[in-house]
């Protein structure tokens, strides 16, 4: 009873029959005041007739010195269906006319009454349970008034008009929610039947088990949507667990080189292997450069878990970009010179801005960093800055192999190292998330074999 394939069809029934119900009480209500309304239409009709009909016969026998005629009562209700009844002084002759009578008082309104107006009202006749519906009509004969002719039928008749109605409706009900059910159980079953694929692949996924079979959708409606959503975080959780393998391989590596090289240095510089001061000098130099490399490959680990919880701090000082641009590109020199690359730099403006020029530097030097990792012994680097239109951009070009297609929004991700490459994957990553908190933006522009140029955008402001 808790499956959303029950309760689908359960609210759509519990819908139609509260509708039904609704539409159902306006029917009745309307048919019966459209009943009530022809009946006292009726009434007023045959009361006005009859008082109008015997007024003339009474008032030409007035005339030819005749008796008023008798009422036949008993012919005229078995003719009209209708019960009469008089209110006032009796005009009718004799004992035998059968029409009943009630007290004037029972009109409801003694000045209509005393105008002539006709008038219509609800009454219960003297030793009588049921009300009755009538509608009096002055029985005036020449100049005078004699009282009123009241034709009356029991209210509970409008109630057998409109029984047959309830009875039509309440089958027409039962047929409906009969179609109902079987569609909305169908309409369940087809609405149903991928979210309950997908609720079974997101327990796989749950299991750490990422090819999953989804359903497959041909309409681009909500769930068409979902399951094109969940195939997509399918496919990136599973890159995401690749990328953090590969990464966990990556740091390991990168960790252990350096804690190797320090230990060995150290043990031997403990155990006294290193006599000579230029050897322990020697030494100590490797001890001091593998500690700053352990000391960046923490600081990006932690530059990075910041960025992901928008908790990095920068600061905002006067920077000269020459200067911060000039010092990442001359701490690669030597390397440039001992791989044989064409390593040059290119100045065309020398802007001073407001920002963290920490910062620009480190992604200056990580755009750098990736160039070298890529371009080949002998291959080709230029650093380029300029400004124009209100923005200041550095790029950083190089001679690589360049970037695939596929791979050109991957490479700035975490974690990704691409193929052939030995670092964490790190660099590029927050080099971006460092470019656009600082409102700007990092962009690649490559051709698989032809090398990358990375350019730094900055505004000026």
């Amino acid at each position: 009873m808790r499956s959303l394939r029950f309760r689908l069809p359960v609210l759509f029934l519990v819908a139609i029959v509260v509708a039904s119900a609704v539409a159902a009480v306006i029917a009745v209500g309307l048919f019966q005041n459209v009943a009530r309304q022809d009946s006292l239409r009726e009434l007023r009709r045959q009361a006005s007739g009859l008082a109008d009909l015997y007024a003339n016969q009474a008032l030409a026998a007035s005339e030819e010195g005749r008796r008023a005629p008798r009422f036949a009562a008993a012919r005229l209700e078995r003719a009209t269906g209708t019960r009469l009844y008089y209110a006032g002084l009796n005009p009718f002759p004799g004992d035998d006319s059968g029409l009943r009578t009630l007290e004037l008082s029972v009109l409801p309104d003694q000045e209509a009454f005393r105008a002539g107006e006709p008038q219509t009202f609800e009454f219960r006749p003297p030793g009588q349970d049921r009300v009755y519906l009538a509608a009096a009509h002055p029985l005036n004969i020449g100049d005078q008034t004699f009282g009123a002719l009241v034709a009356a039928k029991p209210r509970a008749e409008l109630q057998e008009r409109w029984q047959p109605l309830v009875e039509r409706l309440a089958l027409a009900l039962l047929a409906g929610l009969f179609v109902a059910a079987g569609l909305g159980w169908y309409l369940s079953r087809r609405l149903t039947a991928p979210v309950v694929a997908l609720t079974r692949a997101t327990d796989e996924v749950a299991r750490g088990r990422y090819d999953v079979v989804l359903p497959r959708t041909r309409k681009r409606d909500e769930i068409g949507r979902l399951t094109e959503r969940f195939r997509d975080m399918t496919r990136r959780l599973a890159e995401a667990e690749e990328r953090e393998r590969n990464f966990l391989m990556s740091v390991s590596h990168e960790l252990r080189t350096p804690l190797t090289a320090i230990r060995g240095h150290v043990d031997a510089l403990a155990e006294g292997l290193v006599e000579d001061a230029e050897s322990r000098e020697a030494s100590l130099d490797v001890i001091r450069t593998e500690s700053d490399r352990l000391a960046r490959l923490v600081g990006d680990l932690l530059d990075l878990a910041r960025l992901d919880a928008h908790r990095f701090p920068l600061a905002q000082d006067e920077v000269e970009l020459c200067r911060v641009v000039e010092s990442a590109f001359q701490a690669r020199t030597e390397e440039a010179k001992r791989r044989s690359i064409e390593y040059e730099q290119w100045f065309g403006a020398d802007p001073v801005l407001h920002t963290d020029g920490d910062r620009v530097l480190q992604i200056v030097t990580n755009l750098i960093d990736n160039a070298f990792r890529w371009t080949p012994d002998g291959g080709r680097i230029s650093v380029e800055l300029e400004a124009a239109n209100g923005t200041i951009s550095v790029a950083v070009a190089d001679s690589g192999p360049g970037v695939r297609p596929e791979d050109r929004e991957r490479i700035f991700r975490p974690f990704y190292t691409g193929q052939g490459s030995q670092g964490t994957g790190l660099g590029l990553a927050i080099a971006r998330e460092l470019a656009h908190a600082l409102g700007g933006d990092l962009r690649l522009d490559s051709a698989n074999g032809r090398g990358s140029r990375f350019e730094l955008t900055l505004p000026a402001r």
